[in-house]
């Protein structure tokens, strides 16, 4: 369900004030979506700590007053509540499991909130863990790339624990245009991987069209104005189009990252007895 950004109680209150309170906040991953989430949260006023497995990562928000941290357990141990955005659920499980990791700074009543992008397997296995050492655990994917990051217009895609949820709420309306609260761990996950799979679809239906097109003797630039004018008209098209007909490949969202995600997604339509013709197509 969708969650307020804001709380229906009156600004004097105490449950207002409480609502308002930073807390301490961790983030760990460095990476484009990361660094973006983490200098929005030290833009808005909160005390923040870092860790990087590349530590040098760190140095712009250090530059801006964050704590870089040498491992994810003292980011933990120091916190209130800690962040992760990884690249994969190799690195979720390793940021968590490996030495000096998320889990052995876990101690009751420590939160944790995995923003990474992972099938439901290692949300649960890593919710799992957290859980057993009495911490608090909440996977919480996001819709969106760079630009949404940077601007604090993301989706975000929470499952767990819903207490945390309202915890990590402030520092939510920080990263993010809405939260979506989706019950159990493992929903996040799916929903993401749902999202990203029609996005990336689209994303090939898109350069096909163009390729098509102007091979065919069309203007790249025609073939987008008319979908503009039409039932095909997106935000996604409207971003990725443009970019496409000059030649810009920067990467807002590394296309190792977007073929996870498809793979991940195929991998959960055998799971459940889906078949996907075209995300596996997609996938190739």
């Amino acid at each position: 369900r969708l969650v307020s950004r804001r709380p229906a109680c009156a600004q004097g209150s105490a449950s207002w004030r409480r609502h308002m309170a930073k807390p301490t906040v961790g983030y760990l991953g460095m990476g484009i979506m990361g660094s973006a989430m983490a200098n929005r949260l030290i833009d808005a006023g909160f005390d923040v700590t870092l860790w990087n497995r590349t530590k040098e990562r760190c140095d712009t928000l250090k530059a801006k007053g964050a704590k870089v941290a040498d491992t994810p357990q003292a980011v933990v141990e120091a916190c209130d509540i800690v962040f992760a955005c990884t690249s994969d659920p190799e690195s979720a499980r390793k940021v968590v499991f490996g030495e000096g990791g998320v889990l052995a700074g876990i101690s009751a009543g420590k939160k944790y909130v995995d923003m990474s992008t992972v099938d439901e397997e290692c949300a649960i296995e890593i919710a799992t863990a957290i859980k057993s050492k009495g911490g608090l655990f909440l996977e919480a994917p996001v819709s969106g790339s760079k630009a949404p990051a940077v601007n604090g217009q993301l989706v975000i895609l929470a499952a767990g624990d819903e207490s945390l949820r309202s915890d990590a709420q402030p520092c939510f309306d920080v990263m993010g245009k809405k939260t979506f609260f989706l019950g159990e761990v493992g929903a996040g996950a799916r929903m993401k991987l749902v999202v990203n799979m029609v996005m990336a679809i689209n994303i090939e239906a898109l350069s096909e069209g163009l390729a098509l097109g102007q091979k065919a003797g069309l203007k790249g630039s025609d073939i987008m104005a008319v979908l503009e004018e039409g039932a095909l008209k997106s935000p996604l098209y409207s971003l990725k189009g443009p970019k496409m007909l000059e030649g810009d490949y920067a990467p807002n969202f590394p296309l190792k990252h977007q073929q996870k995600d498809i793979r991940l997604a195929v991998d959960l339509g055998q799971k459940v007895g889906q078949p996907l013709p075209v995300a596996a197509a997609a996938n190739e």
